[in-house]
């Protein structure tokens, strides 16, 4: 469905583009989704080569992800830098408690900051937008700590105006759906290991082969819990044998559908109100 402009969203887009090319050198957080996406798209109209987009290659990224986004910045003629980070080597990640997020995004600022020191560049940036406000991701406190900008948010970008301004300016993931990393899957409390990564990407991959588009696959241990788009439900109701075999054959024991449908952070609705609390004040 198309996503015609609103009132204002040119004049937001002007403020960013002016904030970007005041800045003198600018890395990039970039991921591939719609936000870093666009944020990396208009740093290079800013600042052409005085720019950076950095992709962080690890096991919480599906390579159906990477790929996507390695294509995107070749089409825009974006600078790209692909560098690993190893968050699963930091305990305090894998136990996976409220902080995963913060411990996630605490190394991959880390290893920008190693890069900012390559190219000479003096800022860091990634594509926080206006509603990540009022979501829980303690991720943002590690880039504060890193003191990571956040243009569009800066610019009162929103998620829909970044996808009406996206979408104007011929990009053709405007309307991508959303996707965190492959570890906001896994319950709060089991341990991230490379496997059960490994059994999530494969599961998804198997449910967007069948010709679903938007879906989380849940990990609470042996079972899965697939969230599909509320327009998916009935189709995936009708279709759960099939649904099933294809996430077993990704090493889930039980399989169940999710009557609610996909919802953003529904992990997050597990944890207790002092969790995120003292997540947030980490």
């Amino acid at each position: 469905m198309s996503s015609p402009l609103q009132s204002g969203d040119l004049a937001k887009q002007s403020v960013l583009l002016d904030h970007l090319r005041a800045l003198e050198g600018l890395l990039v957080a970039y991921s591939g989704g719609i936000d870093s996406a666009y944020l990396a798209w208009a740093a290079h109209q800013a600042l052409g080569e005085r720019m950076l987009a950095v992709l962080a290659d690890s096991a919480s990224l599906p390579r159906t992800h990477l790929a996507d986004a390695v294509a995107f910045a070749n089409e825009h003629n974006i600078p790209l830098r692909i560098v690993e980070t190893n968050e699963l080597a930091s305990a305090d990640y894998v136990r996976n408690d409220a902080t995963r997020c913060f411990h996630c995004k605490d190394e991959l600022f880390t290893v920008m900051k190693r890069e900012l020191e390559r190219t000479g560049f003096r800022y860091l940036a990634y594509g926080r937008n206006l509603d990540d406000a009022r979501d829980f991701r303690p991720g943002q406190r590690a880039a504060a700590n890193h003191k990571a900008l956040a243009p569009l948010a800066d610019a009162q970008l929103d998620k829909l105006s970044i996808r009406r301004l996206a979408q104007h300016a011929g990009l053709r993931l405007w309307d991508k759906p959303a996707s965190a990393c492959l570890s906001s899957r896994i319950q709060y409390g089991q341990p991230v290991t490379r496997e059960t990564l490994a059994q999530i990407e494969q599961a998804e991959e198997a449910l967007f082969a069948l010709g679903f588009r938007q879906l989380r696959v849940r990990a609470h241990n042996e079972l899965a819990r697939i969230e599909f788009a509320q327009q998916d439900l009935q189709r995936a109701f009708a279709d759960h044998l099939r649904i099933s075999e294809a996430v077993k054959k990704a090493g889930f024991r039980f399989v169940t559908i999710d009557a609610e449908g996909y919802r953003s952070g529904s992990m997050n609705e597990l944890l207790p109100a002092e969790a995120i609390t003292a997540a947030k004040n980490i």
